[in-house]
């Protein structure tokens, strides 16, 4: 099984009401707060810790940031690469990702960022690929609007390949460090990549040789149709959304079956749904702290958070009055606005039904796992043995949910033979049981 941490380089985690819960450490702004996490992680023998991330304060909800800031609803996002190395320092085998935008940056930059991440972690670091939601990311960018989201991931394909080409342009066994010959490299093993595209142009070599682990792991969370075919193509961990079991299985099989015809081997690529998990030594002890964690949550944290994620102000429009076939065209993200339309039956929901059938800002924005260690381990166990291969695990507090989840649900996986006693090597691919890619196996990715 495989046991991912889902973190925010926040005042507090995707769950927005958590800075709001009373054990919550209050020292965000330091590195003590990330390496006290990571500690905790890599004694539950965690297979890595991944920041998500947004390129700007949450300011669509009523035009403005004035409710975010006043409520803390996500108000502050550090650059997560910095809080990444932060954690490597007290770290020696838990792997650490980072989201990067495909849209806002440039392939050259983020090829080199992340293979020194990785180097300098010694081999455990990923990249969580994503395309960017939002107008106000644009504007931060120098952009009017934020791209359609079809065009977003046509770009995010060519990317992909410039980052993947830079990383091929040193193959293995290139530097040869012969101080008597003065021979530093084989200059038949470092090349340059000359792409031109469509939309970049990149010249090369890359300045970063290749990693322990080869190159970064490849983390990616597509959902709609078409990152869908982004994460067959790409990704080596994706980070799934189930409302239901039912259809986690049916997403299963659909990721599944869209990395094999992509040419790849589905076994290669994990699969890991969100989840919260609230545990406590009894059932009842459980149940009590769920509804603390709940009463944290705010109305306007899912107003925010949903203006947000779908590009659209919901302040002044009427609650009930339903969305044209048009305005529903235009939503940025489109698993969370199909999600929406199934969940309320609605061809053409409503900020009512949104708010409702999307639980944002709440704690039914996907399952809770809820009860002692052996009755999570019960629920994830079934999950895991139809639905998944691991599990993306967000926090309500802060260090105390994955305190909690180390202290009292691993014991129970590892007792089940479902989770590692130890770490079996020093990359985040050698945990992840991901096989170190060559230079250039990545082109087989069609």
């Amino acid at each position: 099984m495989t046991l991912v941490a889902f973190l925010q380089a926040q005042n507090c985690t995707n769950y927005a009401g958590s800075w709001r819960h009373p054990s919550s450490m209050t020292d965000y702004l330091s590195p003590e707060y990330y390496q006290r996490i990571a500690r905790t992680l890599e004694e539950g023998k965690f297979d890595m810790a991944f920041f998500d991330d947004r390129l700007a304060m949450p300011d669509i909800y009523g035009a403005g940031h004035q409710e975010t800031v006043a409520h803390g609803v996500r108000a502050i996002k550090l650059e997560p690469t910095s809080v990444l190395m932060a954690m490597a320092m007290v770290t020696s085998r838990l792997g650490l990702g980072a989201t990067y935008s495909t849209t806002y940056y440039e392939p050259f930059h983020v090829a080199r960022l992340f293979a020194t991440l990785d180097l300098m972690s010694k081999g455990r670091v990923a990249w969580n690929v994503v395309t960017s939601m939002n107008d106000s990311e644009a504007a931060n960018f120098g952009a009017a609007e934020h791209l359609e989201h079809d065009l977003r991931y046509d770009r995010a394909d060519e990317f992909m390949e410039v980052v993947m080409g830079h990383w091929d342009t040193w193959k293995e066994g290139a530097i040869v460090a012969d101080k008597a010959a003065d021979y530093f490299a084989d200059p038949s093993k470092v090349t340059r990549l000359d792409h031109q595209g469509r939309f970049f142009n990149s010249r090369g070599p890359l300045t970063v040789p290749r990693s322990p682990q080869g190159h970064p792991v490849i983390l990616q969370a597509g959902q709609s149709g078409r990152g869908l075919a982004f994460a067959a193509r790409w990704a080596e961990v994706v980070f799934a959304k189930y409302p239901t079991l039912e259809n986690g299985k049916k997403q299963y099989k659909a990721l599944k079956d869209g990395v094999a015809n992509a040419g790849r081997d589905p076994d290669s690529v994990k699969i890991a749904p969100e989840l919260k998990i609230i545990v406590a030594e009894t059932e009842s002890l459980a149940q009590e702290q769920r509804e603390l964690i709940a009463s944290t949550s705010r109305p306007i944290d899912g107003l925010t958070m949903i203006g947000e994620t779908l590009n659209i102000d919901f302040s002044g429009r009427p609650y009930d009055q339903p969305f044209t076939d048009e305005e529903l065209a235009a939503v940025s993200w489109q698993s969370l606005r199909d999600k929406v339309v199934q969940v309320s039956g609605k061809r053409n929901p409503s900020v009512k039904d949104f708010v409702e059938a999307s639980g944002r800002g709440t704690l039914n924005d996907g399952p809770v796992f809820c009860g002692t260690g052996a009755q999570v381990a019960d629920q994830m166990e079934e999950w895991f043995k139809t639905a998944c291969d691991g599990f993306v695990l967000s926090g309500t507090s802060v260090p105390g949910t994955y305190e909690d989840i180390v202290r009292l649900v691993v014991p129970e996986l590892q007792k089940r033979g479902l989770f590692r006693k130890e770490y079996a090597d020093t990359t985040l691919r050698g945990n992840l049981g991901i096989v170190k890619p060559r230079a250039g196996d990545w082109r087989g990715k069609r």
